[in-house]
């Protein structure tokens, strides 16, 4: 299971047409992109249930609006393992939902996250490490915005081809 935001689909149409062509990596398809807040893994149905008790039991607050940016890498772009697009506004807001999602987590019984949340899209997976200073030198910038209106428990489906992502649970703001 994983917490997440969607990605509209005119977002998605907006950002896979103005990508550039060949980007390094295994492509994350278009219909999976989501902004994790916070990744659970197997998790027992009891403990699933407690969480989607104390997201429901939460004012998550209005809808907010996201503006997609420049492309980045993690760990870093000469050895990039993760190609992702940031955003240029809503980041914040993603952040305090990021932190929402780690509260449910960690009262349901999850260890804490070891890694700060950074809002982004992850849209290849690279391996072995590439350097992709020279494509993130062109500064490509996105300017596309979406609107979240809703956090959504995910289960991932593995096997039998590409993950599946299944909705579970929708929290509205």
């Amino acid at each position: 299971l994983f917490i997440g935001v969607p990605v509209t689909p005119d977002a998605r149409t907006a950002i896979e047409r103005a990508l550039p062509k060949n980007l390094p990596g295994k492509l994350v398809s278009p219909d999976k992109w989501h902004f994790t807040l916070r990744f659970l893994g197997q998790t027992a149905p009891e403990v699933r249930d407690d969480i989607i008790a104390r997201l429901s039991a939460i004012t998550l607050g209005p809808k907010f609006t996201v503006r997609f940016g420049e492309l980045g890498a993690f760990p870093n772009p000469r050895r990039a393992r993760i190609l992702w697009l940031g955003v240029t506004r809503g980041g914040e807001r993603l952040s305090d939902l990021a932190a929402t999602a780690e509260d449910a987590a960690r009262n349901a019984g999850f260890a804490p996250e070891r890694k700060q949340f950074t809002p982004h899209l992850t849209l290849s997976r690279i391996d072995p490490p590439h350097n992709v200073t020279a494509l993130l030198a062109q500064k490509h910038r996105y300017d596309t915005e979406m609107s979240v209106t809703a956090l959504i428990l995910y289960r991932s489906r593995l096997g039998g081809g590409p993950a599946r992502y299944e909705e579970v649970a929708r929290f509205d703001l």
